[in-house]
């Protein structure tokens, strides 16, 4: 007893017609689908959009690099300066508009009595933009390389 119909003639052979009508079903809704968005994107609105006024972006504050080696002696902007020229160029800085900013470059072996007073010598001249500049650190396996 065998299932598929009830006629007689068992023919074991596989179907080989390819039944169309679900593909057919899927793209006659698709082709519906299509007509009925396609004329969505003709189609325009007319709109008066508000108008905005910005202000006008700042511009960026000058740069100045402080760096101090391990002896101690002070370079504005990579040029030797002496203590008594550092104080006249940080007054000068602190009254320039925009302010400008303050980069800090310290040796590793720079005493911090030397950072606190350049710090202070800064503060006193009015100078509130202040940052310090640092090397990032290599981790060790980079390192390694460098030195093989």
């Amino acid at each position: 007893m065998s299932f598929g119909g009830f006629n007689d003639n068992q023919n074991s052979a596989p179907m080989a017609d390819i039944n169309v009508t679900p593909m057919v079903d899927v793209m006659l809704v698709l082709l519906v689908i299509f007509i009925i968005t396609a004329p969505m994107f003709t189609h325009a609105l007319k709109l008066d959009l508000p108008t905005a006024q910005s202000a006008p972006a700042p511009e960026k504050p000058e740069t100045i690099t402080l760096g101090i080696d391990a002896a101690g002696k002070l370079y504005w902007n990579d040029q030797p300066v002496s203590s008594e020229e550092l104080d006249a160029r940080l007054a000068a800085a602190a009254g320039k508009q925009p302010q400008p900013e303050l980069q800090l470059r310290a040796d590793k072996s720079t005493r911090y009595q030397t950072i606190a007073e350049v710090m202070s010598a800064a503060q006193g001249a009015g100078l509130s933009k202040l940052g310090f500049v640092t090397d990032p650190k290599t981790p060790a396996h980079v390192q390694e390389k460098k030195e093989n």
